[in-house]
């Protein structure tokens, strides 16, 4: 039985990642403890180490990783239909007020995590750890906004706008559920990107779309500009779903709102049915997600890299037998 986890503990805003070993507590009633294959960075983190408005969210000391993947090592008490040796995903929002893992406790940037058994998704043997932890954040954001918040379907005609880690994602999702993809991005390696994937359209900006009327526009920038852009462009009565969060206030026409009967809405992470949609995506080959694989020594240069725009894909760690040693 394990005894202890290894991992990048934060202490406070400002203050570097520090590897650190630290005893395992008991589970609580309806816990599972689980190792870690694989965790997904995320800017979030970034955000975390800078910003201290994060310190509300964060139960400090603690492991950071959120977006986990692994195997079940213990079960706690009361814990019915899962068993040790199971391939999971954990869903990484709160649960019954408590917060998830990377956030009220130690979590996917080390050897050993755990979660509430109601919040692990079953990983089938066709889908990899590395796919199925950028599932479980970058995956259900996005599969969240476009399909739960957007109605994205077969034949839907869908604009993304921006094409990040969120929007190359949305715009997968998108394409994996067959609809008509228009993407909006400056950036001719993007553009280049989209068209390879299998994008229907690919323009510098969304309003170059305003003949094809879409039904939703996603827009995963959330520059202030791009949203009211979308809302001009979407045809009467469609939907713009904002992401992205780079400006948060930003003025829109009313008469978009009113007039064209437009519809604005707001779409923030997801549930664990998302997660287990996008995995099911992965499984039937409908969708794979970017990923570069680094070791979890490497947690914090990784960190350092989406911080500055280095990463072209979801930045996913790894671990090995000997970081259990």
């Amino acid at each position: 039985m394990a005894k202890f986890t290894r991992g990048w503990q934060f202490t406070g805003t400002n203050e570097p990642l520090t590897l650190v070993e630290k005893e395992l507590k008991p589970l609580a009633e309806g816990y599972v403890r689980i190792k870690v294959h694989n965790a997904g960075l995320c800017s979030s983190d970034v955000g975390a180490l800078h910003d201290p408005t994060w310190m509300a969210l964060i139960s400090v000391p603690c492991i950071l990783g959120h977006e986990v993947s692994g195997e079940i090592l213990e079960l706690g008490p009361k814990v019915e239909g899962w068993k040790i040796g199971e391939r999971v995903a954990i869903c990484p929002m709160p649960y019954n007020g408590a917060l998830g893992p990377g956030y009220g406790r130690d979590g996917g940037y080390g050897t050993i995590t755990s979660a509430h058994s109601s919040m692990l998704i079953r990983v089938p043997d066709n889908v990899s750890s590395d796919q199925a932890a950028a599932a479980t954040d970058a995956g259900m954001t996005s599969y969240h906004a476009v399909v739960v918040k957007g109605g994205v379907k077969k034949g839907t005609k869908v604009g993304i706008i921006g094409l990040g880690g969120l929007g190359t994602v949305g715009m997968d999702v998108a394409i994996g559920k067959d609809a008509k993809v228009y993407v909006a991005t400056r950036k001719e390696a993007a553009q280049k990107k989209a068209k390879e994937h299998g994008a229907f359209k690919v323009a510098a900006n969304v309003k170059d779309f305003k003949d094809d009327q879409l039904d939703v526009i996603v827009d995963f920038a959330g520059a202030g500009i791009t949203t009211k852009e979308a809302m001009e462009t979407v045809k009467p009565g469609g939907t713009v779903v904002l992401v992205g969060m780079h400006t948060p206030e930003f003025t829109i026409n009313g008469n978009d709102l009113i007039l064209r009967q437009t519809q604005l809405v707001g779409s923030m992470g997801g549930t664990k049915e998302d997660i287990a949609d996008v995995i099911q995506l992965i499984s039937e080959g409908k969708l794979k997600i970017g990923v570069e694989l680094i070791p979890l020594s490497a947690v914090g240069e990784g960190l350092k890299r989406l911080e500055s725009g280095k990463a072209d894909d979801r930045l996913v760690m790894y671990t090995t037998e000997d970081d259990f040693k």
